[in-house]
């Protein structure tokens, strides 16, 4: 587990040759004596644009570059510009899995509404030789947390019996609210694949801001195919966690985000949207 940034502080009034310390003189000290305790800038942080909610009102503008987002994370989700297809951020490279269940390179240039990304390390890692279906699977994962109140990006690769996924097709204005488009979403089966499960685990205080929970998305091991993952049948694999205690969140400059009513609870609607139901 990664260890925590370290912090130094003063008393009050110390001081130095009889005077009182300046504050250039504190800040100087301060550069000298901190010593980074992380894996690097930045790597503890999940990096997010936009909330769920704005995602769950129809706000599908793109908002951030693709290369912009990978400057921040070379692991993580989303989506794109207009609600066009589901995202994989994985290894450093982000896939485009449109309506049609195939997954393409995504080009710098292209935007997103909503992802959240990190940078991602391997903190703690499990053989799973046991076949768990999704809540199982769920489960085990959560056994290997060491808190439930911290963010995680868990990196999952196995072959699976069964995985159920799906992808949204590309929107027109006036945008409608996610629920009604994924009330007409395309479902994919694999059977017998080898893939692997980019999952972030979001505490339950940030209702409304990400998904409370697992919010997992699937590719193919040949990085053909993939999507939202609704459904799976783990044979085998290894499951790695990266414990993230950090948290950034970057809203829209959006007139519509600014007028956007998010007083509404959406729990219900949103975990209709992540079940596929």
């Amino acid at each position: 587990m990664k260890q925590p940034a370290l912090s130094l502080a003063l008393p009050i009034g110390t001081r130095y040759v009889g005077r009182l310390f300046h504050p250039t003189a504190i800040l100087i000290l301060l550069a000298a004596l901190w010593v980074p305790a992380t894996a690097g800038p930045g790597r503890d942080v999940l990096y997010q644009t936009a909330t769920i909610d704005a995602l769950m009102a129809g706000l599908f503008d793109g908002q951030m570059s693709i290369g912009q987002l990978t400057k921040r994370g070379d692991f993580g989700l989303g989506t794109f510009d207009k609600l066009d297809g589901e995202m994989v951020v994985l290894d450093g490279i982000v896939y485009q899995i449109t309506s049609d269940g195939v997954a393409h390179k995504a080009s710098a240039s292209v935007t997103t509404p909503f992802a959240a990304v990190t940078f991602f390390d391997n903190d703690r890692a499990a053989r799973i030789r046991r076949e768990r279906a999704l809540p199982a699977l769920k489960e085990y994962l959560d056994s290997m947390l060491p808190s439930k109140n911290l963010f995680y990006a868990i990196r999952i690769d196995g072959t699976f019996t069964r995985v159920r996924t799906r992808s949204v097709p590309r929107q027109s204005k006036p945008y409608p609210r996610l629920s009604d488009v994924v009330a007409r979403q395309p479902v994919f089966e694999f059977a017998d694949v080898k893939g692997t499960v980019v999952a972030l685990r979001c505490p339950y205080y940030v209702k409304g801001v990400n998904v409370p929970g697992y919010h997992m998305h699937f590719i193919t091991a040949d990085r053909k195919r993939g999507g939202h993952l609704l459904d799976c049948t783990l044979k085998s694999g290894i499951a790695t966690l990266d414990v993230t205690p950090e948290f950034h969140l970057l809203l829209p400059r959006d007139e519509t985000f600014y007028r956007t009513d998010f007083e509404s609870d959406n729990g219900e609607e949103l975990e209709k949207v992540e079940q596929g139901k």
